[in-house]
């Protein structure tokens, strides 16, 4: 199942991404109790052939999150624990001398894997984490001055905790606008934690997940999203938002061309998610945050009047005009 001759995927196609992605949901929502957003946009990030930064309060289910994600898809998958001793050798890999043959022989690290968890990336020190900045954008690593091509689909879900600061380095901002999207869990509700506690009683569902979607699927899948259509009126209102973050007063730094490329990619992933082939200005608008958040710097005196990075991209999503236009017909 591929794209038709003219680039564009039919709508036969889309349901049919948009069903495998369904059953990666349902197998990753017997693990995650009652968090449907985060599991979507854990979903767009793989639709998207993007990478994720999931940030929040220890205990809430990041990794868990990212683990069972992973295990619904039939992909390698190696988990990283960043610490402040690891080095960048420890994630690559590094060239050992083989006394038998006399020659070096690479010895690949954790991160030459489809899925990786970078769990806690912001333990790491910076030294480490620019190791992750090649692999990230350009799918490969470069070891000893020779470069290597990373398995594909390549995807990292990295978490990390924002409030224990102590033994941590921030992500520069060049890492962080590596990833497509950044998003929270937040607490459950009364009601779901005591779901969590009914499902997790007799042990961890976790552990019976298996694989729904399969490498070559997921391929397919990343192939097909990004035909989905997206009209020059909606590309405008893109790009039009993206240039609004540079021109707010309360901005120091906005988003850059990457940024408004990603948020095309994933508001294809979120329509795809809702069984469309177009995108629609709701995609935009609801993607932004996750999308624009972590790729703003406010000026200092923002900061001092007390004002956070949501509240001025919401600002900014209200100030540009959402384009009118009836829905294009659906291509079957």
């Amino acid at each position: 199942m591929v794209a038709n001759e003219t680039g564009t995927g039919s709508a036969h196609d889309i349901r049919w991404v948009e069903a495998r992605a369904r059953a990666a949901r349902e197998n990753v929502e017997r693990v995650i109790v009652g968090k449907p957003e985060a599991v979507d946009l854990a979903l767009i990030a793989l639709l998207s052939d993007g990478h994720a930064l999931i940030e929040d309060v220890p205990g809430i289910g990041k990794t868990m999150l990212a683990r069972s994600l992973a295990r619904s898809l039939d992909c390698s998958f190696r988990r990283i624990q960043f610490t402040p001793d690891l080095l960048p050798s420890d994630v690559l890999g590094t060239n050992v001398f083989n006394q038998r043959t006399a020659e070096f022989e690479f010895h690949p690290g954790p991160l030459l894997a489809q899925v990786v968890l970078a769990d806690e990336i912001n333990r790491a020190t910076p030294r480490t984490q620019s190791a992750l900045l090649e692999a990230m954008e350009e799918r490969q690593i470069t070891v000893e001055g020779k470069t290597l091509p990373l398995p594909s689909p390549f995807l990292v879900l990295a978490t990390q905790n924002p409030v224990e600061l102590e033994g941590t380095f921030p992500l520069p901002e060049a890492q962080l606008d590596r990833f497509l999207l950044r998003f929270d869990i937040g607490y459950p509700s009364e009601d779901q934690e005591r779901a969590i506690l009914a499902r997790f009683r007799e042990g961890s569902p976790e552990q019976e997940l298996q694989a729904v979607v399969t490498a070559v699927d997921l391929r397919e899948m990343q192939q097909l999203t990004r035909t989905v259509h997206v009209s020059e009126d909606i590309a405008g209102y893109i790009v039009a938002l993206v240039r609004a973050t540079r021109e707010h007063a309360a901005v120091e730094l906005g988003a850059s061309p990457r940024a408004a490329l990603a948020l095309n990619r994933a508001s294809q992933a979120h329509a795809v998610l809702q069984g469309r082939d177009f995108v629609l200005p709701d995609d935009v608008r609801t993607l932004a945050p996750a999308v624009l958040t972590h790729r703003l710097i406010l000026g200092a005196q923002t900061y001092l009047r007390g004002r956070g990075v949501a509240e001025v991209l919401a600002e900014v999503v209200a100030s540009v005009p959402v384009p009118v236009e009836p829905a294009p017909a659906s291509r079957d």
